[in-house]
């Protein structure tokens, strides 16, 4: 399998990833957590994990996500708070409510929410 290498400022490091990589989601996708209670919208996207150590060694071993997947950045909400998560592609499905996310950032990413998907902003695209 070919691989390239990206830089993580969240690590701290390069990452050696698979240069093709399967994700199943795409920014502007609404998407919600398998078990917990939280939705949002994906702003970018890691080929595989890239966060710290320390990050990945907070989560309880029998729950820790394989690395070699993606990982997805998120505008989350939940009933209480807005927050930015880092979550692993076995982890999330569609959110099909049709509903947009109430995220103080979400208009500095997205221009429009339709369809159930966000439109990335012109000014951030390539």
């Amino acid at each position: 399998m070919e691989r390239s290498e990206f830089y993580s400022s969240q690590a701290g490091r390069r990452i050696a990833a698979p240069r093709r990589s399967r994700a199943r989601f795409a920014i502007g996708d609404v998407v919600k957590h398998r078990s917990h209670d939280f939705r949002g919208v994906i702003f970018d996207i890691d080929p595989v994990y890239a966060n710290s150590e320390e990050w990945f060694e907070q989560i309880p071993e029998e729950q820790r996500p394989r690395r070699d997947q993606p990982f997805y950045h998120l505008l989350a909400e939940n009933e209480e708070s807005s927050y930015v998560a880092y979550v692993s592609q076995q982890n999330l499905l569609m959110d099909n409510d049709d509903e947009p996310i109430d995220h103080p950032q979400v208009s500095q990413l997205f221009e429009e929410f339709r369809g159930g998907r966000y439109r990335l902003r012109r000014s951030l695209t390539h």
